[in-house]
């Protein structure tokens, strides 16, 4: 038994209804399902009941769901506690991301850690990860998210670097036009190779993108050059080029999980993925703002690849 397991149950109780409790604790049903599976099994007894999609407590749920509150609560009261001597309380953290990474992972993580750390004020450095690298070394922000693929070796600069996602590539279009990729017996979500990549009209990013600079190198190695509709778009622009049926772009699986209006495929060379890290200077020690904020982006992380969530496929958790 866990407080995570106590805290899915206490909101099942609260809320009466699976969906709407994953929601608030930003989980996928399945795994709240299991996660009152496994406390179940572990006391030995039934806790709810369902019906009609209504949940109920049973004689032993009723029991337990005070039990459970205090138990949330001394652990809140704890947290709070070491909070205050930790100095949580108040404080400052300044935090660089890509621009792919602030409109996904980081939204989550911000999120998360102002819920717990309401009195830090945050600040964000949103560059590309050769800039941020550089502002960590200059000591001008205390963490970095940075990404790093496999035609870079600028990470390498880094003094210290914690990988914790593999991200895919894939490649987003407009759902509501025939499926450029799809064979003769349909399905649109094969991965698609380079060579189909090559012979669909595209919608490239800058040439100083990181991710641009990927695909370069990959259709160099292939032997291949892209057919380019639009090129010089910055992300929110591609994304809505290729959701108007203009071309087709090559986007991160968390920037495409935020955009479900679109189609979306995974490219097959694994090579052709990207490492999320966390980076940050070795000869210093974290301050307890900044070791917070890693121990968040690692909660974050843990969620994002839990089996049954929307990026269990494309997105993977390295440690």
């Amino acid at each position: 038994m866990n407080l995570e397991q106590l805290r899915g149950f206490a909101e099942i109780a609260q809320t009466g209804h699976f969906t709407r409790a994953a929601e608030r604790l930003h989980l996928a049903q399945p795994s709240l399902s299991r996660q009152l599976q496994t406390l179940e099994a572990e006391l030995g007894v039934e806790l709810v009941t369902r019906a009609r999609g209504n949940v109920s407590l049973t004689a032993a749920g009723e029991r337990l769901l005070p039990i459970a509150r205090r138990m949330l609560a001394d652990a809140q009261a704890a947290r709070d506690e070491m909070a205050d001597l930790a100095g949580l309380r108040r404080g400052r953290i300044r935090l660089g991301a890509t621009p792919t990474l602030c409109t996904s992972l980081v939204a989550d993580v911000l999120a998360e850690y102002r819920a717990r750390y309401p009195g830090i004020d945050v600040e964000i450095l949103e560059r590309g990860s050769r800039s941020l690298i550089t502002a960590l070394m200059e000591g001008a922000i205390d963490v970095a998210l940075i990404v790093t693929s496999v035609s870079s070796g600028a990470a390498r600069a880094v003094l210290e670097r914690e990988p914790i996602l593999g991200e895919r590539l894939v490649v987003v279009s407009d759902p509501g036009r025939p499926d450029p990729f799809a064979r003769a017996e349909g399905g649109d979500a094969r991965a698609i190779e380079l060579h189909e990549l090559a012979r669909v009209p595209q919608i490239l990013f800058p040439e100083n993108y990181e991710l641009r600079v990927t695909l370069d190198a990959a259709f160099r190695a292939s032997g291949h050059a892209p057919l380019v509709a639009v090129e010089g778009a910055e992300m929110d622009a591609a994304l809505s080029f290729a959701g108007r049926g203009i071309g087709v772009a090559v986007v991160p699986a968390m920037v495409a999980a935020g955009h479900p209006g679109l189609r979306a495929a995974p490219l097959a060379d694994p090579a052709l993925a990207r490492t999320v890290s966390i980076a940050r200077r070795s000869d210093t020690a974290p301050t307890h703002a900044g070791a917070a904020l890693q121990g968040v982006i690692r909660d974050v992380a843990d969620r994002v690849t839990a089996p049954g969530s929307a990026l269990a496929r494309t997105v993977t958790r390295v440690r």
